[in-house]
């Protein structure tokens, strides 16, 4: 078997191929849209005699938001002293996992597609290629399930913390006075939002791949061989195929050695009974 670099263009143009170059864009505008977000609330204090006073609320990736100082101590803030107050909660975890399964998703992805348009003879002459193959896809499926979740509630812990009760929980002048704080401009979280919808996008265009994968692997030709053999029919293995051409090979012609027709690949183990090939 050669095993040198042949590029082939045309798994691209199969399932297996296109399916996986959506992973790769979908992985890489998953954490393209929330890593290095930054944003800035404006939270409005009313004082006594009409007089407004505004503070800025600044906060940015990866919302480690029991870090971020929301006023210094000994600040003066209608025409009364402060003591030092931090927002709450930290959402760290969560976005960084997300990004992180992203990432490597997205590496994961490219190494598959150098595979796939260069060595996909290697790929399908063997037995461990499509099956590592199905056990990397499906088990980034069910991390994209993960970590999805947990960034679509860190998402929410964000927005809470940054909000009006947010603030007011953690601000001994808002407390002090109900209903004097308010947050009057907020920061676009539209590209955050976006990231959550990528990451159940993730999910799904993972699992479908899977399947695919699946149909690769030898547990799927194993399934089909022994339904054949239980219909009546020798398995494949008994059929000797001329041509069996190293790329592309499911949709070129190969001749059958038992009866000289030309068939599709991928049509052996429907048509080969056809052949002449007895019956067990």
């Amino acid at each position: 078997m050669q095993t040198g670099f042949r590029l082939n263009w045309s798994p691209a143009k199969e399932p297996l191929g296109f399916v996986k170059i959506v992973e790769w864009l979908a992985a890489v505008l998953a954490f393209g849209t929330c890593g290095g977000y930054s944003g800035r609330n404006v939270l409005s204090i009313s004082c006594d005699g009409n007089n407004t006073e505004t503070l800025p609320v600044n906060f940015s990736y990866p919302f480690r938001l029991s870090q971020v100082l929301l006023v210094e101590n000994n600040t003066s803030l209608c025409n009364q002293t402060v003591t030092e107050a931090h927002l709450i909660g930290d959402s760290s975890s969560s976005v960084e996992f997300f990004v992180a399964v992203a990432v490597l998703a997205f590496l994961y992805s490219m190494v598959a597609l150098l595979v796939y348009l260069g060595y996909m003879h290697v790929y399908r002459d063997s037995d461990f290629g499509p099956m590592f193959d199905f056990v990397m896809t499906a088990a980034f499926a069910f991390l994209w399930l993960v970590c999805s979740s947990a960034w679509a509630r860190g998402l929410q812990m964000v927005k809470d913390a940054t909000g009006t009760t947010g603030i007011q929980s953690t601000l001994h002048l808002c407390l002090m006075r109900l209903g004097a704080c308010e947050v009057t401009e907020y920061a676009s979280m539209r590209s955050l939002n976006i990231s959550v919808v990528f990451g159940f996008l993730n999910l799904i265009v993972w699992f479908v791949n899977a399947w695919f994968v699946y149909k690769e692997s030898r547990w799927h030709s194993q399934k089909v061989n022994l339904h054949l053999t239980d219909s009546g029919y020798k398995a494949v293995p008994d059929m000797f195929l001329y041509d069996h051409l190293q790329t592309h090979e499911d949709y070129k012609p190969t001749v059958c050695d038992v009866c000289r027709k030309v068939s599709k690949l991928q049509d052996v183990l429907t048509y080969y009974g056809s052949c002449g090939v007895g019956k067990q």
